[in-house]
């Protein structure tokens, strides 16, 4: 008869609870309204909108002469337009994050089954091993 194997307590827990990703985060009203927010933002339409809206006072600021250009520029077109693309840019990072994230748990899941495996072949060695030793002493 095989001794019976228990696999860790840990492996369960980890089936149960599946990888931790960035919508985890997502805790209470303050973080739903801020990733609501970053959702309606950080989209490349609405850096459209901003640009189109930041053109608007472009006139002014070439009539007002370079120093109002300037900072035109820094403070209106790139504040406005690169809020936009810099928050796109972190949900495709955050993105790509959680498919690693995704992929390094599917491996370690594999890895902790092929372990548990190897611990179950182990005890059955053993036990083997035993019965074996055991007769090679019946014998002499």
């Amino acid at each position: 008869m095989e001794p019976k194997h228990t696999p860790h307590p840990r492996l369960a827990e980890r089936k149960k609870s599946g990888p931790h990703l960035t919508k985890n985060e997502h805790v209470g009203l303050n973080g739903r309204l801020a990733v609501f927010i970053t959702d309606v933002v950080g989209t490349m339409w609405c850096a459209y909108i901003f640009a189109a809206l930041a053109l608007i006072s472009l006139p002014a600021a070439i009539h007002a002469g370079t120093a109002a250009l300037v900072s035109w520029i820094a403070q209106t077109f790139l504040q406005l337009v690169l809020l936009s693309v810099i928050m796109v840019g972190q949900k495709v990072a955050a993105a790509a994050s959680d498919k690693q994230a995704l992929e390094t748990y599917k491996d370690a899941e594999a890895l902790l089954s092929i372990q548990d495996e190897v611990h179950r072949l182990i005890e059955i060695n053993n036990r083997l091993t035993e019965e074996i030793h055991a007769s090679i002493l019946k014998q002499q």
